[in-house]
């Protein structure tokens, strides 16, 4: 694998981003539709729409929300993370995807790290996240990273189902 970089993304990353889901998403048979659509039933529509240049632009705007973007050669785009700021104390990690083709190869261990780094200089106390609580992967990779499970709960999704999950804290230290 040839080296890859973690910056925050602006606005033209953000595009870029966006149209990257939206070509992947077409193939109904690729892993990203399969994992990300598929397994929690989300309407075609709502993920179309949430993952939209102008939702995710505008989520940027607001200022809470931040977007990391893993690249090669500064313009192939392997992944991203997002956070969203709930207070001055506890931001949430919305999401770390790496696209097919990238998983294994620390891509998603780079984007967690850049996004904790970030959250440090800003001397945020937490990080939480949600995740599948039957998502063995996605739960093995952030006990390997020092968050520590603090509840199961179930969700009722935008789109009406209800969604069990996984509630992980990282607890950031300061000297």
């Amino acid at each position: 694998m040839e080296p890859f970089t973690i910056s925050k993304a602006n606005e033209n990353g953000i595009r870029a981003l966006s149209r990257k889901i939206e070509k992947l998403l077409e193939d109904k048979n690729g892993k990203l539709y399969r994992d990300n659509v598929v397994k929690f039933g989300i309407p075609e529509e709502y993920v179309k729409r949430a993952f939209s240049q102008k939702v995710l632009i505008g989520a940027a705007q607001t200022g809470k929300a931040t977007f990391y973007l893993a690249l090669k050669n500064r313009r192939v785009i392997l992944g991203f993370a997002q956070t969203i700021g709930n207070d001055s104390a506890t931001v949430e990690l919305d999401r770390i995807v790496v696209f097919p083709g990238y998983e294994r190869m620390g891509t998603g261990t780079k984007l967690l790290k850049r996004a904790i780094a970030d959250q440090k200089k800003k001397r945020t106390e937490s990080i939480i996240v949600r995740t599948g609580r039957d998502e063995a992967h996605a739960r093995a990779f952030y006990e390997k990273n020092g968050f520590k499970k603090v509840k199961e709960e179930v969700v009722k999704s935008p789109w009406g189902k209800e969604i069990p999950l996984a509630v992980y804290l990282f607890q950031l230290t300061y000297k």
